[in-house]
């Protein structure tokens, strides 16, 4: 039986001279900044945020950015003119852009001007970072030292394909049952609480009850742990945990 651990993807991503990836954040809620900040730091990278256009083209020289998450609708002028301002300095630079539910025609408008991805608000955090993930690697501003994959015991995720099996047995989830389990499986042995999880998967300014978490817990369990000895743990009052099968 597996009994080890592996979390391959950690600071994969690396600049050409090894030095962790760069990513400026733009946008003018500051909490929503600090929660796409911190998300980005997890992964090992360095992180420069800024809540104007203004301030986001004079960061964007400073800093030198390998991805730039930049919100469509800025106090001073649009996420297309400041894209465009940065681009004269560094004309390759990954542009994810954040777009209001409804605005098709700002994502229509973002990547006819040249964006290379879009998220629309509210997201979840995973999806963020999964998609600028995606974009370094396409643009090859980053080297990626490791494929795409997590293991944990005999539970395997590839994070590019979305194919997740254990023991060898193909699994398939839901989009919103992946990003839970990818948030599990990139923290084995951690107790996560229910605040964190809704945090890290479900939109940053999620109202619901925390019993969604349950619902989605229950959801797992049934296709991971089905028949199989338990990986997916709940700590009474603290949380969740997944371990590696003993």
């Amino acid at each position: 039986m597996a009994t080890t651990t592996t979390r391959q993807t950690a600071s994969a991503l690396r600049r050409p001279d090894g030095s962790p990836v760069r990513v400026l954040v733009v946008d003018d809620e500051p909490n929503l900044t600090e929660l796409l900040s911190m998300a980005l730091r997890y992964e090992g990278w360095e992180v420069r945020s800024a809540g104007s256009g203004v301030a986001a083209v004079r960061a964007a020289k400073e800093f030198g950015p390998d991805a730039v998450v930049l919100d469509m609708m800025l106090p001073d002028f649009d996420g297309l003119e400041v894209m465009r301002r940065m681009r004269g300095e560094n004309p390759h630079v990954p542009v994810l852009f954040l777009t209001a539910k409804d605005a098709v025609e700002d994502r229509v408008a973002g990547l006819t001007a040249g964006g290379d991805d879009y998220v629309t608000k509210p997201f979840s955090l995973e999806e963020v970072v999964a998609r600028l993930r995606a974009l370094m690697r396409r643009t090859t501003v980053a080297a990626d030292d490791a494929n795409a994959l997590l293991v944990v015991g005999d539970l395997t995720m590839d994070e590019d394909s979305h194919e997740v099996t254990r023991g060898g047995a193909d699994i398939h989830l839901t989009a919103t049952e992946f990003e839970l389990l990818r948030y599990l499986m990139r923290n084995p042995k951690r107790v996560l609480s229910k605040a964190q999880i809704l945090d890290r998967v479900w939109n940053y300014d999620f109202g619901g009850q925390a019993n969604v978490v349950e619902l989605y817990i229950s959801y797992l369990r049934k296709k991971i742990d089905a028949g199989r000895t338990p990986m997916i743990h709940t700590m009474r009052g603290v949380g969740y945990v997944l371990k590696p099968a003993d």
